[in-house]
């Protein structure tokens, strides 16, 4: 396939160029309408672009097939059999992945470090999740990937499962056993679905962690405004083989996504993919490079541990890793995440990715350069050099990885959609939760609905939140109560 082509690109200039007169949304016309205060600060460039994708990038009948030729070739690029576009992130496009798999009442084996929205799915859905657990590292506090094991174990328990779903990389970097989990689904004709979001650019270097399709999995979401130049909610379904079918999933798209999907992103989603087809190797060595040094200027300052290989990777850990995740450990600064990136942001002008309990987390991607690592530096050694003004690392109480594991008394759906009340925290142990409870970053639920709340979670998400833990999606965010089951 050509490569250097860009049809939305192409699309979206011949509009101009045709000099093309709206009767349509949306109202601005081309910024004609906007606040000129609007238009200075977000620049007329966005508003003529932001146009129409049916009976406006292409007819009303779509015989232009603009956006199907991009999809076609974003799938050559990646060695997918199909792709499609999504405009409203992955945190939509995994809930479609869900419900392309399995229905209703049916079981789902998720390991239990999913996102929110998985969350989310569970409860839109109906669908059952039979949940396989992290590897967890107990020294660290840090959960890796289940292992392909576990999922052959679930399989084992549960041999209705309708397929599987896994997430990997992590937020933090970690990769599953791919190749692994394949086998154990299709050793039962069962589909895996791969929570992709962090590894959109995997597919473009060869000494980036293997990515799910070249593993063999059956369909993966990745969020190419993550880790890629995409621009935010830009999200692509990849899908391979005869385990998931192709009609469902767009009717299942369908059903959760937008009618007025954004020109804008689809564009920046067909700029991408002809930029990684055409320079993705020279640019992710170039960042490879980078990150290399960088892991050792990062690895000399006192005070600091920088995840690697031997953190990632050791027996009972994760498959692999990525390296464009700088994960830094601050326990021996006795300080925690949440006030090294409060003060970072104060003092440097530098937001982080993540933060939490013992660490902070800075990712590269092929947009950095040797200014911008250097910042980077600098601004932790200066971390370093002013510790002393951040109060001591607060006591948070972080459970062992068994106390973590709650009992699923209810579904995800029962449990949201029943009769529930609002309970001091301190009578929350044994009641069920009726809430998603998400330390966000990194967006991994320490509760769902449905599950039977425990002294050893409720402490650590109180204590958490007197440290600094924000936990968006509770009633109240103080967490001086939760939501219960009544």
């Amino acid at each position: 396939m050509d490569h250097s082509r860009a049809p939305v690109l192409e699309a979206l200039g011949a509009y101009h160029e045709e000099g093309r007169l709206a009767f349509t949304p949306p109202g601005h016309k081309q910024g004609r309408g906007a606040d000129p205060r609007v238009r200075a600060a977000l620049g007329d460039a966005l508003f003529r672009a932001d146009v129409l994708a049916t009976a406006g990038l292409d007819d009303r009948r779509s015989t232009g097939e603009v956006l199907l030729q991009a999809e076609e070739l974003m799938a050559d690029a990646v060695h997918a059999d199909l792709a499609y576009f999504s405009t409203c992130g992955s945190s939509l496009s995994v809930k479609a992945a869900m419900l392309a798999v399995a229905g209703p009442g049916e079981r789902l084996l998720i390991g239990r470090d999913v996102h929110k929205s998985v969350a989310a799915g569970l409860i839109l859905s109906g669908v059952h999740p039979v949940w396989v657990d992290p590897e967890w590292d107990r020294s660290l506090h840090f959960a890796h990937p289940p292992s392909a094991r576990a999922y052959a174990k679930a399989f084992a328990e549960h041999p209705e499962a309708a397929g599987a779903l896994v997430t990997s990389p992590t937020p933090y970097g970690g990769c599953a056993d791919l190749a692994g989990a394949v086998q154990a689904c299709h050793e039962r004709g069962r589909p895996l679905i791969v929570d992709e979001a962090w590894g959109a650019h995997l597919p473009f270097h060869p000494r980036l962690p293997a990515w799910a399709m070249d593993a063999g999995a059956d369909l993966c979401v990745t969020s190419v405004h993550k880790t890629g130049a995409g621009l935010e909610q830009g999200s692509v379904y990849h899908v391979q083989g005869d385990l998931v079918d192709p009609v469902k999933l767009r009717a299942r798209a369908d059903l959760v996504g937008t009618t007025s999907p954004s020109v804008l992103v689809y564009a920046a989603l067909d700029g991408w993919r002809r930029q990684m087809v055409e320079h993705g190797r020279e640019l992710f060595d170039h960042a490879l490079r980078l990150a290399a040094t960088t892991r050792q200027r990062i690895g000399l300052i006192p005070g600091l541990r920088l995840y690697g290989r031997s953190e990632y990777c050791a027996l009972h850990r994760a498959a692999d890793f990525d390296p464009l995740q700088l994960v830094v450990d601050l326990a021996g600064l006795r300080t925690d995440g949440y006030q090294a990136a409060d003060w970072l942001r104060a003092h440097h002008r530098m937001d982080l990715h993540l933060a939490d309990h013992r660490r902070i987390s800075a990712q590269l991607s092929l947009a950095d350069d040797r200014h911008t690592v250097s910042a980077l530096v600098d601004a932790l050694r200066d971390l370093v050099d002013h510790v002393g003004e951040l109060r001591p690392a607060a006591e948070i109480d972080v459970p062992d990885p068994a106390d973590l594991r709650l009992e699923q008394a209810l579904t995800p759906r029962e449990a949201f959609f029943g009769a529930a009340e609002a309970i001091p925290v301190t009578r929350a142990a044994g009641r069920i939760a009726a809430e998603v409870l998400t330390p966000y970053p990194p967006g991994v639920p320490a509760a769902l609905p449905g599950e039977r709340l425990s002294r050893e979670v409720v402490e650590y998400l109180r204590t958490g939140v007197a440290a600094g833990m924000v936990v968006p999606d509770a009633a109240d965010g103080t967490l001086d109560t939760l939501r219960v089951v009544v």
